[in-house]
This record gives C-alpha cells, sequence and structure tokens, in this order.
C-alpha cells in the first residue's frame, strides 16, 4: 500500500505542459521539428525540448526517430488527440473567463480562395468569441493582398503565395499544386500565339509566367483577365485558351497539359501578421486559425 501512495504521488506531480503540447501539435500539422520550429519561432532544440519534457512526464517515446518511417509513435498519436481537445479547453477558458475581455479593431484581408474556405468558418466563430472586436474584411487577389499588408492598411493576411515565397513566421495553412489547364476540346498550338486567360494585370500567376523569362519561346495572348476563380474555370471549359490553374480548382472536365511549358512552383496558403501590428486581436485570429490547422481536419475551400 504504501509503495502504491508513491507512485500515486509521484503520478499527481507529473505535468503535460500546455506549451510543449502546442509543440507536439506544431510537429503534427508541419510535419516534423525543423518546420514546427520556424512555426513556433523557435530553435530547433528548443522544440526538442519540449518534447522530451513530454517524453520524461509520460515514460515513453513520443517521435518515431526513424528516417523515412512514421513521424509519431502510437503513443504519440494519442496524446496527439488529448492534446488539441486540452489546448482547445484552455483557449475557450481564457477567451471566456479572462479579466481583460479582447476588444478593438482588426484589419484582415484575403483572397477569393480562402475568403471562400474555412476561414470563413474560422472568422465567424472568432466574431461571437470575441463580439467586442471589430472585424474589417477586404477581398482582392494575393499582389493585391499583400500590398496591402506591406503598406500597414492590414493586421492580418489570408492569402495564396509560392512555396518558396513563404516566411518562417508565416502559418501555412495548406499546400496545393498549380496547373496548366485547358479544354478537352481546344487544340493547343503553340507555333501561333496562344490565347491565354488570366485573373487580372495583379494574377502573381501570370507575373510569374510572363514576368521571369520563365516561358521564353512561346508566344502568348492574354485574351480575358477576370478576378473570379469561377469565371476562369467557366472560359476554360468553354474552350477560350489556356490558363493557370490551383489543383483545387482543377475539375474533372478540365484537362492538364503536360510536357508542353514550364512546369509552375508549388504553392501554399498562409495566415500573416503586419511585423509591426502584432496587436491582441490580431494574435488570437491568427491562434484560432491555427488551432483549425492542428487539429484533425485539414482546412478545405467550400465548394
Amino acid at each position: 500500500m504504501a509503495q502504491l501512495k508513491t507512485v500515486m504521488a509521484s503520478r499527481m506531480t507529473d505535468r503535460l505542459e500546455i506549451d510543449a503540447l502546442r509543440a507536439l501539435l506544431a510537429i503534427a500539422s508541419h510535419g516534423g521539428v525543423t518546420r514546427a520550429a520556424q512555426h513556433l519561432a523557435l530553435s530547433q532544440s528548443a522544440v526538442s525540448h519540449k518534447i522530451r519534457r513530454l517524453e520524461q512526464a509520460l515514460d515513453c517515446d513520443l517521435l518515431a526517430r526513424r528516417p523515412g518511417g512514421p513521424l509519431f509513435t502510437d503513443t504519440g498519436l494519442r496524446l496527439c488527440d488529448y492534446a488539441r481537445r486540452i489546448c482547445a479547453m484552455h483557449d475557450e477558458a481564457l477567451a471566456s473567463l479572462g479579466k481583460k475581455p479582447l476588444a478593438g479593431a482588426l484589419r484582415l484581408g484575403m483572397t477569393e480562395d480562402t475568403a471562400t474556405s474555412d476561414i470563413a468558418r474560422i472568422l465567424g466563430r472568432f466574431t461571437r468569441l470575441y463580439p467586442d472586436v471589430q472585424v474589417r474584411t477586404r477581398t482582392s487577389q494575393s499582389l493585391n493582398v499583400q500590398e496591402w499588408l506591406k503598406a500597414g492598411e492590414l493586421d492580418v493576411a489570408v492569402m495564396q503565395i509560392f512555396r518558396h515565397d513563404a516566411r518562417p513566421d508565416d502559418l501555412i495553412l495548406f499546400e496545393d499544386t498549380l496547373h496548366w489547364v485547358k479544354s478537352p476540346d481546344f487544340q493547343l498550338d503553340t507555333t501561333a500565339p496562344v490565347p491565354f486567360l488570366s485573373f487580372d494585370s495583379q494574377c502573381f500567376y501570370r507575373k510569374w509566367s510572363f514576368g521571369d523569362g520563365q516561358l521564353q519561346g512561346y508566344r502568348f495572348d492574354n485574351v480575358l483577365e477576370c478576378p473570379s476563380a469561377n469565371g476562369i474555370q467557366s472560359a476554360v471549359r468553354s474552350g477560350l485558351g489556356v490558363a493557370l490553374l490551383n489543383g483545387m480548382h482543377v475539375t474533372p472536365d478540365i484537362e492538364v497539359i503536360k510536357g508542353v511549358f514550364p512546369d509552375p512552383p508549388a504553392i501554399v496558403f498562409v495566415a500573416r501578421m503586419h511585423v509591426k501590428r502584432r496587436n491582441p486581436a490580431a494574435m488570437a485570429l491568427v491562434q484560432e486559425i491555427s488551432r483549425e490547422v492542428e487539429g484533425a481536419n485539414p482546412l478545405k475551400v467550400v465548394s
């Protein structure tokens, strides 16, 4: 009996630290310790130390640590499930019971894709959690949203960028691929000017195609500008020309062009805060988005 009491007393002194659980979820969300450290703005050794503290508290391995193998042990996967619930309850308690209710203004910029994604649902939940925060939202192409953020006209931007342009402090929401597409009925002739369909003059797909010398040797005629993804899809299906579309917009009735033009770079959807405007409301919104990203279900575009 005395030995059992000693074991129970020892167990009662063990703690699962919230910050360590967040580090575990960041590893699950971003696919490894290195990317998790970048997301959390910590060193890789600091994140590893947090995980070792969890392993010591539970007396088990959480990360598999086998090259090419699973990221987590079975216990690590189970703890991720608990961690999501623990962190969610922790943050909800702070939001509901904190002595200083969050208030103020928040200026948010989004692209069309993110405005029609799960981000809209998260934003709705955020406004219910923090009714004293006035949210003002602007929607436009990614390059416009980036410029607004850079100029200090936004506190938070949710947008798509090329993967290689992602910053260490960006919250990566999800990744996607970029494809050259056309209608199956459209006859592609690269010896003549190719009709090109773009979102508008601020379309960063178009700037990559024509501005960086990616398509030397090809002639393109920009026959349509439309700021809507649905409009570009419709124009492609109608056989008006070729376009660049991200994977989420490539439907079975749209043909992916392979082996003709240079492969476009990968893209990611990110949430980015203004470097000098990390106010409590902006940080709270990004935290809400981060919690969803680190949850069991990935973000998606509403069809």
